[in-house]
């Protein structure tokens, strides 16, 4: 089924392609123009023409040579003797030996890569999740608690701002009414 929908969608893309290519043009016997069909004309065409033409016939042998030609490693082989490709590596001899010791050293730890540690570490990536998701609770369940708290601290000032305030009225009502008595306050 996947295959008959894949087949339905590139046809319709093909149809749209066409559209496009040719708009409403109509080939001889009324019917649109398809793209496959021109293609598969032109290419009658040019296997014609190279049939024809001995040169092509020749250029179609050689086009396994051609391409090695083309092959840039091709001429690397041809231009580096072995002498040169010799003096290369031994250029290279100190970089080499280094590589082959850290490769060796990667060699010599691949025991720890396979230990029991290593293997339960999807185990523990599991643990790791659920102590994840666990934090996350907990901080926002601490944010929620400072946001309490301040809000807390913030009614507290208030009260005790109203209450000094209320303080203060009243030791002033106090003393007004001592100094209208005569009583000296008390010091």
């Amino acid at each position: 089924m996947d295959q008959k929908m894949d087949t339905d969608s590139l046809e319709m893309r093909l149809q749209a392609l066409e559209s496009r290519l040719y708009g409403e043009r109509r080939n001889k016997s009324g019917k649109p123009v398809k793209c496959a069909e021109s293609l598969a004309r032109i290419q009658a065409g040019l296997t014609n023409t190279a049939n024809k033409r001995e040169r092509v016939k020749i250029l179609h042998k050689k086009i396994e040579d051609l391409m090695k030609y083309l092959d840039p490693q091709f001429t690397d082989h041809i231009t580096l003797p072995d002498a040169m490709k010799l003096e290369f590596i031994l250029a290279e001899e100190d970089s080499l030996l280094s590589e082959a010791a850290l490769l060796e050293q990667v060699n010599s730890l691949q025991p720890l890569l396979d230990s029991t540690h290593i293997r339960d570490v999807p185990e523990h990536a599991t643990k790791l999740q659920r102590l994840s998701q666990i934090h996350i609770k907990q901080q926002d369940q601490t944010e929620a608690q400072s946001l309490e708290v301040k809000k807390l601290f913030e009614e507290y000032n208030k009260m005790m701002f109203l209450l000094s305030k209320q303080f203060t009225q009243w030791d002033e009502t106090l003393r007004k009414a001592e100094e209208a008595k005569g009583i000296r306050p008390v010091e």
